[in-house]
């Protein structure tokens, strides 16, 4: 039990010296010398100071008040509406797509991806050429659907391929766009 009694107070003897060393040594090393630093604030304070930007003008962004009145409800299914064998369907609350024809070819593409490239005489018949997003070249007439938005082929010119499309509003109701696909070069 003795010889614990003398080591234990000999291992905090070693620690403490070590400490007390390593503080001292940094101290030593520290240099009191700090012209160099005082040096170079003054050259900083004497360079001329800069101009600071003026921030840009914030944009004015008009409110929009959002008013429901008058709007169907997103929640509730669409009516179903009566067929007349038109184009579209008519019913009490204006035209809307035929939802049950089969679509064509054409309709799978957005607009921005199709291009008027020329036409086709055929049997007195004018056609249009219009190069789709996949470059397929596809012949249309009058009567025929294009685009997204349930668009139907009302006239073609020899520069433009002339089309009703059906879209809905901001109310819900469905309303016609008159579109053309004018001949690319």
């Amino acid at each position: 039990m003795v010889a614990k009694k003398i080591l234990h107070p000999f291992k905090v003897g070693i620690k403490g010296a070590f400490f007390s060393f390593s503080f001292l040594s940094l101290i030593a090393c520290a240099d009191t010398d700090v012209s160099d630093l005082r040096q170079y604030i003054q050259e900083v304070k004497q360079n001329p100071k800069g101009t600071i930007k003026p921030l840009p003008e914030a944009k004015i962004v008009e409110a929009f008040i959002f008013d429901p009145e008058g709007l169907r409800d997103p929640f509730q299914p669409l009516e179903k509406n009566q067929d007349d064998g038109a184009r579209g369907r008519i019913s009490g609350l204006g035209i809307s797509p035929d939802l049950s024809r089969r679509k064509e070819e054409l309709e799978a593409y957005p607009l921005d991806t199709l291009k008027m490239v020329g036409t086709l005489t055929s049997e007195n018949e004018l056609w249009g050429l219009i190069r789709a997003g996949d470059e397929t070249i596809h012949r249309v007439r009058t009567g025929n659907f294009i685009g997204q938005d349930y668009g139907e082929i009302s006239r073609i010119l020899k520069n433009k391929v002339e089309f009703i499309e059906i879209v809905p509003d901001k109310k819900g109701i469905w309303v016609e766009k008159q579109q053309s696909l004018l001949l690319s070069e």
